[in-house]
């Protein structure tokens, strides 16, 4: 089995999740490391273990990130990280599995399930042998503890519940 390392330079978690019932607000967390074990051949092999800095994020507005980062949602001065350590992947195609595991954000840890799929390896112009993961998953943001929000007159809420999760990994053979 080898081992890969995260290049955090090429990975990066995003979201989407609904705003005042009309649109959705994009983000993504720039800074994401850890570790990959995989053979290959084998994708049932798989093994994840990921940090992500919640300081990172970014929707493209300062204020709104600011909100982000406060204790309203993410609290980052008591929880900075959110880890993900798998625990079991089964192959659902080729190239794809489902990577089951423990995620834990803003102090809360949950089992959840990511639809992935892997690519390479591939060696670079520049020598490196890599390969690449892109996970997908929906979560409820009150499961993890984020309940902030506001009531609409329509009966709805300024911000939905369920978050569109993506997090696209290239990790380079450790040598």
């Amino acid at each position: 089995m080898s081992r890969w390392i995260i290049d955090p330079d090429h990975s990066v978690g995003s979201f989407s999740i609904g705003h005042m019932m009309v649109a959705h607000v994009h983000g993504q967390l720039n800074k994401v490391t850890g570790t990959v074990h995989l053979d290959p051949g084998d994708m049932s092999t798989l093994s994840v273990e990921m940090e992500i800095e919640v300081s990172s994020i970014i929707t493209g507005i300062p204020k709104r990130d600011d909100h982000l980062r406060s204790g309203d949602f993410f609290d980052i001065k008591t929880f900075p990280k959110i880890t993900f350590r798998s625990t079991g992947t089964e192959i659902t195609g080729f190239s794809s599995c489902k990577v089951r595991g423990e995620l834990s954000i803003h102090g809360v840890s949950r089992s959840v399930q990511l639809d992935a799929v892997i690519s390479g390896p591939v060696k670079s112009p520049f020598g490196e042998t890599c390969i690449g993961i892109t996970a997908y998953t929906v979560l409820n943001r009150e499961d993890f503890g984020m309940t902030w929000n506001e009531p609409m007159e329509n009966k709805g809420f300024m911000v939905g519940k369920d978050v569109d999760i993506s997090v696209n990994i290239e990790a380079d053979l450790a040598m």
